[in-house]
């Protein structure tokens, strides 16, 4: 009987990867496996990689992060309002504010049957979504198109 040439080139292959499974797997893998265990009984951590550097408090602390973060709506009167910040975020205590820094936005109000826009900047804000409300918080600035300004540190816009 004629021996099949290729049958002998698997067969070689699977002997090889057979070695190779068992010096790796059963000698060495064994060792890897002792030495991560004995490793993280010793220290009292799993992770020693860069990971373990992360702030963790922060991470739970922060339910949903925001980079960019734009709100827009319209008020109870219909008049529309535009937020930006740089960067939103919720808690987990308080999943209905979301804060805010780095913000400006347009609100559209109606005095007068005159339409006027205020265009509104503050280093920190708090978005209420439950109460509809805005409570701005730092160096505050409202510029409005009737030409009226304002400067203050705590404004808060009822929606």
């Amino acid at each position: 009987m004629q021996r099949d040439k290729r049958n002998f080139i698997i067969l070689t292959k699977h002997k090889r990867l057979k070695r190779l499974w068992q010096f790796f797997f059963t000698g060495w893998g064994l060792v890897m496996i002792a030495a991560l265990v004995a490793g993280s009984l010793f220290t009292k951590q799993i992770l020693w990689t860069p990971i373990s550097a992360i702030n963790m408090t922060d991470i739970v602390s922060n339910q949903f992060k925001m980079s960019g973060a734009s709100f827009v709506g319209t008020d109870k009167n219909g008049n529309p309002f535009k937020i930006r910040a740089a960067t939103g975020y919720q808690e987990y205590a308080t999943p209905d504010i979301i804060f805010l820094d780095s913000v400006s936005g347009t609100v559209t109000r109606t005095t007068g049957g005159v339409k006027i826009t205020d265009n509104i900047s503050a280093r920190h804000g708090q978005y209420n979504r439950a109460n509809k409300q805005i409570t701005l918080t730092g160096n505050v600035r409202v510029d409005s198109s009737n030409g009226d300004q304002v400067r203050t540190n705590e404004l808060v816009i009822r929606l």
